[in-house]
Formats: structure tokens, sequence, C-alpha cells
């Protein structure tokens, strides 16, 4: 994970981004922003909600120079004197991009960074955010009396919704952003990264032991079911050795990997199977070695279900050998699970 030390604010500008499919509208700003009262807050508020573990460049086929938010932003860093325009050509593609019901009328904002530090590396930065959620908050006025509350709305100075970090490094390769989406996470309406900013991830060790992880979970819960007759006890103990695997290793080999985990010949050739193929159909490169991303372990760990559900009764939480559960059918029909154990705590 890279550290990420952002520089002074140089310029803002703020536009009104509606629904286009709703005929919500726009409104361009020709003029830059004052920031000079609230620059601590927008900083902070940067800061504390941008994780570096997985980061992002932008992409286009054929060749990059076909997606507009590259051209834009390239635009800016080539030439600081053209923000305005170029921040009013990325709003604009924004709104022919937000058609999606689900997508909010909000404010786009586009800020100037100068002199960020992020890893070992100084460079400008340019972020681009858009605040869709208000949060109200009480402000106390005085009156000849005494004080009053009046309720207002705007930016929670604590969370953003959308936004992405765009630093002047590796321009030829799409540049190094970070990117956050707190709304909208369904498949449908993924719209900020795929259709505004059309980014694909870094290959990295966070990305590679995250993509890894999610691939061996698909294949556990659902190839494994149609290729062979396995328990639910079965396949949680696969994602268990999965997880533990890469907690109790520094580097990923697939080869020691596979033997380890799915221990038997046809099982393995199995999950090569499906890893070629999903590979191939979601164009991602084979992994065979790679360093190993605790950050990326933590958290794919926490999809990785290890619950067995029995009806609406009980929850049993596996976590170790499995030859300690055994299951079976009583004389009158009735399923049962039975569960051997030496201490009680």
């Amino acid at each position: 994970m890279k550290d990420m030390i952002l520089g002074k604010m140089d310029k803002l500008i703020i536009h009104f981004i509606g629904n286009k499919n709703n005929g919500d509208g726009v409104r361009f700003s020709d003029d830059l922003t004052n920031f000079e009262d609230i620059e601590q807050y927008f900083k902070k508020l940067v800061e504390t909600n941008f994780k570096l573990e997985e980061l992002f460049s932008f992409y286009s086929l054929p060749k990059i120079e076909l997606n507009p938010m590259y051209q834009f932003i390239s635009s800016i860093f080539e030439d600081n004197n053209s923000f305005v325009e170029q921040s009013q050509n990325g709003a604009r593609y924004l709104y022919d991009k937000s058609i999606h019901p689900h997508i909010k009328a909000g404010e786009l904002l586009m800020v100037y960074f100068k002199d960020c530090k992020i890893g070992e590396e100084q460079a400008d930065a340019i972020g681009v955010f858009k605040s869709e959620n208000k949060d109200t908050v009480l402000k106390v006025c005085s009156s000849n009396d005494g004080f009053n509350l009046k309720d207002e709305k705007g930016m929670n100075v604590n969370k953003l919704d959308k936004g992405c970090l765009i630093f002047n490094i590796q321009k030829d390769d799409g540049y190094l952003i970070a990117v956050v989406d707190n709304t909208n996470r369904s498949t449908e309406a993924q719209y900020w990264k795929e259709h505004f900013l059309n980014v694909q991830p870094i290959k990295n060790d966070f990305h590679q032991t995250q993509q890894f992880l999610g691939i061996t979970k698909q294949f556990v819960t659902k190839q494994l079911l149609e290729d062979f007759d396995v328990t639910k006890t079965d396949q949680i103990d696969f994602l268990n050795r999965s997880v533990d695997y890469f907690k109790n290793h520094e580097k990923f080999d697939k080869q020691e990997f596979e033997k380890k985990v799915f221990e038997d010949d046809s099982l393995i050739e199995s999950f090569q199977n499906f890893d070629k193929t999903f590979r191939k159909d979601n164009e991602i490169a084979p992994a065979e070695n790679f360093e190993i991303s605790n950050k990326a372990v933590k958290k794919q760990a926490r999809v990785f279900k290890s619950v067995l559900k029995l009806d609406k009764n009980f929850h049993i939480y596996i976590h170790g050998d499995k030859k300690l559960i055994e299951s079976g059918t009583d004389e009158v029909g009735r399923k049962f699970y039975k569960i051997y154990y030496e201490e009680e705590s």
C-alpha cells in the first residue's frame, strides 16, 4: 500500500450535474470557486476517504487516447490554464453518462492539487468528486431573546460519495488513479468507474491477491457443485483452506496452492480448467506467482462464508477440521449433524 500526502489546493471549480434521463439538466461554472476557508476540511475529506491498496489507470480500446476523460485530464496537466474549459468538458461528458435511473443529481467538483506525494514519487494531481447525498446539520443562530436552530443541507465533511484522484505519473499507461464509489454499488449502476472514468485496476499485489481469491470463491461455490458430489461442509472447508493458505504465506505459488487446498487430482484439474476459462472470458492474465497482499486477504476473507445455516434454527460456524463434523439422517428421515469437540468455552 502506498502512502499519500496531498499538496496545496491550487484550483477548485463546481458544476451541477443532473440525471439526463430525467431531464434534470446541467449548470456549468465559468469561474473558479474560492476555497480559502474550507481547504483544510476538504483536504482532510479526501485524505481520509481514499485507500491506495488498489490503484487504477485510464484505458480504452484500441488506444488510450480514445478515452475522453484521459484527454481532458492530459490537457490540464499540459496546460494549467485550460482547467476551467476541460472541467466543463468533463462535466458535460458525465451528464451524457448519467442516464441510469439510479443515478442522482449532484455537484461535480474538480480540484487541482500541487506537489502531492504518493509513495516515493512527487507529482501534481487532479481530483474529480461528485456529491450526491446531502446531510442535514442544525445551525445555531442568535436572536434578540437567545438562540434559534435552523436546518441546513450540505456535503458530509467526512464521507465522499464518488471521487477519483489522478496523479501525473505514468501518463503513457493511463496515469495512476485512486477511486472511491460509495453509492450505486449494484452492477447496473457502476457508471462512475466503467462509463465515466473507464478505468481498469493496475496489476499489483493487492489486485492479484484479490482477483485469485475471487476466482477461487466462484469455483468453490458454483462450478464445484456441478462437477462433483460435495456437501456444504466440503465447500466451507475448501473456502477456509483457501483463505488459510493466503494468510499463512508471503508469496503465492499456484501449484502449491492447488495441492494444499484441493489435494485430489480431479479437483485440481477441474479448478485449473475453471481458472483458465474464467480468465479467458474476462480477459484476465494468468497468475502463477506473486507477492501476497495482507490487505487484500483481509478484505476478501469477509465474503468467504464459513457459516452452515440449518433451516431457521441454527447457524454453525466452521473454522477448522471438517472431520470433526458428520452428517446423517435418522430413522424418521430427519437430517442431523454430529459435532465432536474437546473443550467448551
